[in-house]
């Protein structure tokens, strides 16, 4: 009995994805957990594992690399030996069907895509990463050598053709900003604003990336009950923490202002669950105490990605900064899958690095709330004694679903932020 490999759903909103390309050969034996293709879902590309076992079946009429394919459509089959697809005649097994043991098994599938755009065999590419595993830089001493495909001539990624394309621009003309000067969709966008120099009339074409962020905002939207909260914290000791660790830690990594507030957020949010909160159905769920994942808005050349820290109660500060570093770097390379980008309780977005300081984020649904973070400033504050003195200040924006969660129990969830920026030592260290 053959088994259909279909189009899988990434993300709990994903209609359609683009099918990138087979990761396996027609022929090639498969066991369960073999990555067999690759897929783009809403935000991002993973590679897709066979759920069962066989010998792979591409048809003729099969996908195209770059190809949007609706969720559930068929496109390749998995069969016995000797056995055949629907008005196929049956093929016997040969050397083919064995399983692929190339050596580019062993490279990443970024690495992989770049071998496939150089039309160089990564069977032919000695690796020189640890266990013989294949690096970029492997492809870039390749790429030097005369008669090979990369030399003289430049490569694009599939979205950057496909969006060339759609522009009618021809991307060899383009010069491209990547690694070995490949071109991406930044590269042919600037070129296609180059060209159209003039901006009355001007029409730019919306990504599937661009129209996912979209509907995801207007299903926010027509689906929660959006009220903002403005407000201010002292952020003096807070700015003396990140020196401190700065000067503890030396050239290690440095948490972000960002990555000790998202600390400070979760300890809070186990007093305040309701802002972690889900409405599902009528009902609200709340989550386990293991469950306080955290969302980090993320902005990058294709758009806003969100991914997610896990149980960040239990990590430490330093932690957290790995974690949330490992995260922003996947997202702008294009490498996270699409579970990192689920499970979050809450979402923090930080504007302060643009000079903003007040802002209205919109909720990450099907979320209950989200903090943004504004820029940290020194103002003139009146004190008490009428004495004004500098102060390093923090404008903090949090914009909460009022079918879960009220006004006030929202105020006192951001006034309990405002005082563990206040005094984050007493929060970090109980």
């Amino acid at each position: 009995m053959a088994f259909e490999i279909v189009i899988p759903r990434l993300g709990w909103s994903m209609e359609e994805g683009t099918f990138l390309g087979w990761l396996k050969k027609d022929g090639d034996s498969i066991q369960r957990g073999d990555s067999l293709f690759e897929l783009e879902g809403e935000k991002a590309a993973q590679e897709i594992e066979a759920v069962d076992e066989g010998i792979l079946r591409i048809p003729s009429s099969g996908p195209l690399p770059n190809s949007l394919l609706k969720v559930g459509a068929i496109i390749g089959y998995l069969v016995a030996v000797g056995e055949s697809m629907a008005n196929e005649t049956p093929k016997t097994a040969d050397s083919s069907s064995l399983p692929n043991t190339s050596l580019s098994a062993a490279a990443a599938p970024s690495v992989r895509r770049l071998a496939r755009e150089l039309k160089v065999s990564l069977s032919s590419v000695e690796g020189t990463g640890k266990g013989g595993r294949i690096l970029a830089a492997d492809l870039q001493r390749l790429s030097s050598l005369p008669n090979t495909p990369a030399q003289n001539k430049s490569f694009a990624s599939p979205r950057a053709r496909r969006i060339a394309a759609e522009l009618n621009l021809d991307w060899t003309l383009i010069k491209g900003s990547g690694a070995l000067g490949r071109i991406r969709e930044s590269d042919v966008r600037a070129a296609a604003l180059s060209k159209n120099s003039t901006p009355k009339g001007q029409k730019i074409l919306i990504s599937n990336h661009r129209k996912v962020i979209a509907q995801r905002l207007l299903i926010s939207r027509q689906q929660t009950v959006p009220v903002t909260l403005h407000t201010k914290a002292d952020a003096t000791n807070l700015v003396n923490l990140r020196e401190q660790i700065k000067a503890k830690q030396g050239a290690n990594l440095i948490p972000s202002y960002q990555d000790i507030i998202s600390k400070l957020v979760v300890q809070v949010l186990k007093r305040h669950l309701l802002l972690a909160a889900r409405w599902e159905e009528g009902v609200v769920v709340l989550p386990a105490a293991d469950e306080l994942h955290l969302g980090i808005a993320v902005d990058t050349e294709k758009g806003l990605l969100v991914p997610v820290m896990r149980n960040v109660s239990e990590l430490s500060v330093s932690e957290v900064a790995q974690q949330s570093q490992q995260l922003i770097l996947k997202a702008r390379a294009g490498t996270l899958e699409a579970a990192e980008m689920q499970g979050g309780v809450f979402t923090i977005t930080n504007l302060g690095a643009f000079g903003i300081d007040a802002f209205t984020p919109v909720i990450n649904f099907p979320e209950a709330a989200i903090l943004g973070l504004g820029a940290i400033r020194r103002e003139a504050i009146v004190q008490n004694d009428s004495q004004i003195i500098a102060q390093h200040q923090i404008s903090l924006s949090l914009t909460f679903d009022h079918r879960v969660v009220d006004g006030a129990p929202a105020a006192r969830f951001l006034q309990a932020i405002v005082n563990a920026i206040i005094n984050p030592l007493t929060v970090l260290i109980p």
